[in-house]
């Protein structure tokens, strides 16, 4: 049961700590640590020289010792002075053999500062091509992104979900259209629209007939035996009226 429950932990803040991750932060934070290292392994070089350079001093420091007694010791057998010479002696091989173990040590410095300024040197080397690596996924990062914002943007704005749109209203407008059109032909069907229709015809013939007989009675047109066949076609002076037709005498 614990196993399940850690193993369900780690699932989900490891899916959180994923989600958060920035490769880009990451990146830039590897390179200042880096960086960070730099002075740290300067001062340590700088240790391991500052040993090497005291180890000379006191290897040229020994070796005039060692010439100062080999003078000493001479003048004193010169003089016949064996018993201060033998002191000399004995002091000048105290000298010589610190002088010998001082060039092992100076030996072994001299490797370790060279060493040391070798390994900066290569860190300095692989933190430039970290850096430049680190610089060039930044940037394939940001170009990552951008791809991904862009594919989101055009995933947002497919056509096909515009065309739907404008099918769905081409449909609209055309069936507004086909219900108007009906009505139209349902309104000019009706008795009422063909009686409406009788009657403004009716009225043309009305107006064509007395427009013929204001002309007969001018004399711009003959008189025709079948104009006077029907009782109903109206003369000026009936639709005139008779203080119209008066006037017109």
């Amino acid at each position: 049961m614990w196993e399940r429950l850690k193993r369900l932990f780690r699932s989900v803040f490891g899916g959180i700590i994923d989600s958060a991750e920035d490769p880009e932060l990451i990146l830039n934070q590897v390179i200042r640590d880096m960086r960070d290292k730099i002075p740290q392994m300067n001062e340590s070089v700088a240790q391991v020289m500052a040993t090497e350079k005291m180890l000379e001093r006191e290897n040229a420091q020994l070796e005039r010792q060692i010439t100062e007694l080999d003078g000493k010791i001479k003048a004193a057998i010169k003089m016949g002075r064996d018993d201060i010479a033998t002191t000399y002696i004995a002091n000048m091989q105290e000298q010589q053999n610190s002088l010998m173990r001082v060039k092992d040590q100076l030996a072994t410095a001299k490797r370790a500062s060279q060493q040391a300024v070798k390994f900066r040197d290569n860190y300095l080397l692989e933190m430039k091509k970290k850096q430049s690596e680190a610089m060039q996924l930044i940037s394939e990062s940001k170009r990552a992104r951008m791809q991904e914002q862009l594919a989101n943007t055009m995933a947002s704005f497919q056509i096909g979900d515009d065309a739907g749109t404008f099918d769905e209203m081409r449909e609209k407008i055309n069936r507004r259209a086909a219900q108007a059109e009906a009505k139209m032909d349902l309104a000019g069907s009706g008795v009422d629209s063909q009686m409406a229709e009788i009657e403004r015809e009716a009225y043309n013939i009305q107006a064509n007939d007395t427009l013929l007989a204001y002309k007969r009675q001018m004399g711009m047109v003959a008189d025709s035996p079948a104009s006077y066949a029907s009782p109903d076609v109206a003369t000026p002076e009936k639709s005139l009226g008779p203080s119209r037709s008066k006037a017109l005498e």
